[in-house]
């Protein structure tokens, strides 16, 4: 069985060293949210993981959840654990205290997120949704469906989903059919069929909240004509009490290759009723605040199943010994395996991605806090605008990155990596529906290229360059940081001129374009982690007298990312402007 130690240590050094916005600084709202009491929690937050989720991870996966006589069974020890999870108060961390939540920034509810993601991410998907809709009626839901809803979902007693996708629908939500019946009281009724929800049924909660998107019988076609609706499995009266089953019924459950805790469920919608979340036929917006966030949490997922993965590889390297290492000096018939240059190299690699990310993820998680919070519209919008510009990043950097790193950790182990034995390849399996989830990364990539890096009204990107170009002239003065600062400048250029190479290719050959757009996001995904390391450099010389063993190793763990592990921007540059025409003129048999 894989083992889980929560990296307290890497995410308190960015709590107190790079928690560096200053508009985030100016947050009154989290003033009060000091090291100490980040500290607590993590510590607090580690327990939980380490003992009482990690190993729902196994039995999830040997046991999956299961549809018995219309009833949708969690995996053994589940609903235990959820009782405990929800007493203690994990679901309201970073909810409203208006309705019962605690109120804690992003820069604690994220490193919260990496931790449940990596002991056990089917566990974890049965609360996520729930924050999910929590934020989506929080944002679009009148005072009355607030009061009536969030105070139950926020202490977790109830839970919640988002309904989009369809038999005839995945990403072009523009054909869903699900339609909404407007009734006498305001009310409506659904019917449709929903696929792939994930935590569509279970045995956790009271109740489930799902969000739904339908049309209204006079809705123009097309995205422009979908409205959001809030649909409870059993309704609720006014006094808050829980009245009769709702029109909602379980069809089956999908059989997956990962995450089989997690209850992916085929939802029948018949004359179900439902109330309108946010303005009609505007639906598709509405949602699009879940959704956004759930894109942000999904790359968490990633950065967990590769730190978990990366911990079992790096302990399983010091303990397994094979072959002679080119540099050994022993008598023994073989060396540990961390010993040999490959396996070091695939280790480093890991390490320097993972560290990278997590330090963006924190940069983006003060970003996200600016966006909703500031009392200055314009820095909540400059925020907001770089907010929307890394979102597909790293949901798709992330995700795609946990691939890698858990199929290396399987290389590492060998032949007991393929096993079951070992739990390695589950974390592979758990991580592979992470590039598909929430629109697919190539989804990801046509959104970032198409409406993000080609806006009339904004430079974005031209925004986001120029914090990159400032962190480099700050560092260029440093003896010690300057070559790796240098490094950056050289690659951000490549990215600046890939930017302008497709902002041509916009005018003239959109295929191009299409055909560039995964190289394009990995470039400036790699981009942004380089510009995350060298924010960690710069605090690591400064404070290395302070803890020398915790900084020299985040100082070679850099070096080797940007000497490593920076320079496959070239190739994707190289091999995106070589444009379309040997893709699009290929003719499959």
């Amino acid at each position: 069985m894989v083992t889980y130690n929560a990296p307290i240590d890497d995410m308190m050094f960015l709590f107190e060293k790079l928690r560096d916005n200053p508009y985030y600084n100016e947050l009154e709202k989290y003033k009060e949210v000091n090291p100490d009491i980040a500290k607590d929690i993590l510590e607090q937050a580690a327990k939980l993981t380490e003992n009482l989720i990690l190993p729902l991870a196994k039995a999830g996966d040997e046991t999956p959840a299961k549809l018995e006589n219309g009833v949708v069974r969690t995996p053994p020890g589940y609903k235990q654990a959820y009782k405990k999870f929800i007493e203690d108060g994990w679901i309201s961390l970073s909810c409203d205290p208006k309705y019962g939540g605690q109120g804690m920034p992003k820069t604690i509810s994220s490193f919260f997120d990496e931790m449940l993601s990596a002991a056990s991410l089917s566990f974890k998907l049965y609360s996520e949704l729930s924050i999910g809709a929590y934020n989506c009626i929080l944002r679009h839901g009148n005072d009355s469906i607030k009061k009536k809803f969030l105070p139950n979902m926020v202490k977790g007693t109830w839970s919640g989903t988002m309904c989009l996708t369809e038999p005839v629908c995945g990403t072009d939500l523009g054909l869903l059919k699900t339609k909404a019946v407007e009734q006498s009281d305001g009310a409506y009724k659904l019917t449709g069929q929903k696929i792939f929800i994930t935590s569509g049924d279970h045995d956790l909660t009271e109740n489930i909240i799902h969000l739904v998107l339908a049309r209204t019988s006079d809705a123009p076609a097309g995205t422009k004509g979908i409205s959001l609706f809030l649909v409870p499995k059993i309704q609720v009266r006014e006094d808050g009490s829980l009245g009769s089953r709702n029109g909602v019924s379980t069809n089956s459950i999908e059989s997956k290759m990962g995450i089989k805790g997690s209850a992916t469920c085929v939802l029948n919608f018949d004359g179900a009723v439902g109330y309108m979340i946010g303005l009609k036929n505007k639906g598709l917006s509405s949602m699009f605040t879940m959704m956004n966030l759930e894109r942000i949490v999904v790359g968490l997922q990633g950065l967990g199943l590769s730190e978990i993965a990366y911990q079992n590889a790096l302990n399983y390297s010091k303990e397994r010994k094979q072959g002679k290492s080119n540099s050994s000096k022993t008598k023994n018939s073989a060396d540990l395996i961390i010993d040999h240059a490959d396996i070091r190299r695939s280790l480093l690699n890991m390490k320097s991605i993972i560290e990278g990310e997590r330090a963006l993820s924190f940069w983006l998680a003060q970003q996200t806090e600016v966006s909703l919070h500031h009392k200055d519209n314009k820095i909540k919008e400059e925020a907001s605008d770089l907010v929307s510009l890394m979102t597909p990043v790293v949901k798709s950097l992330f995700s795609d990155m946990g691939m890698e790193i858990t199929s290396d950790a399987m290389q590492i182990f060998g032949g007991y990596g393929y096993t079951k034995d070992q739990g390695i390849e589950q974390l592979y399996r758990d991580n592979r529906i992470t590039p598909i989830y929430e629109g697919t990364n190539s989804v990801q990539a046509i959104d970032l290229v198409f409406r993000k890096l080609i806006n009339k009204d904004k430079d974005i990107i031209g925004k986001y360059i120029k914090l990159i170009k400032e962190e480099i002239k700050k560092n260029k003065n440093q003896a010690k940081i300057k070559p790796l600062a240098k490094k950056l400048d050289e690659y951000l250029k490549i990215t600046i001129n890939f930017t302008n190479w497709i902002k041509d290719k916009m005018k003239n050959s959109k295929d191009d374009v299409s055909a560039a757009c995964n190289d394009y996001l990995k470039v400036l995904g790699l981009i942004a982690l380089a510009y995350s390391w060298l924010k960690v450099l710069d605090v690591s010389y400064k404070e290395l007298s302070k803890n020398k063993k915790f900084f020299e190793d985040k100082i070679e763990t850099a070096n080797f990312f940007f000497n490593r592990v920076l320079p496959r921007i070239e190739s994707h540059y190289k091999s995106a402007i070589s444009g379309s025409k040997y893709i699009m003129e290929f003719k499959f048999n």
